[in-house]
């Protein structure tokens, strides 16, 4: 099992159940949204709700996105 900073090391790929990037991709775009909305982070927020929303309706999500949740907490 990954941890939680390797998770959000790995750069995004598409994987075998859609194309809106990894599950880690998706869970840290979980995460990132739990700690931007704590911090008040409208754009982190924002950015987080695309990745979790091209994933459940299966589209790729934009790269700037996976980019903010890969590097939220670097």
């Amino acid at each position: 099992m990954d941890t939680f900073r390797t998770v959000l090391r790995k750069p995004p790929t598409a994987d075998k159940d859609g194309p809106a990037g990894s599950a880690s991709s998706v869970d840290a775009a979980w995460l990132a949204l739990e700690a931007a909305n704590d911090l008040g982070d409208d754009a982190a927020v924002a950015a987080c709700r695309r990745v979790i929303d091209a994933s459940l309706n299966g589209r790729s999500a934009a790269p700037s996105d996976l980019n903010l949740v890969q590097y939220y907490f670097s």
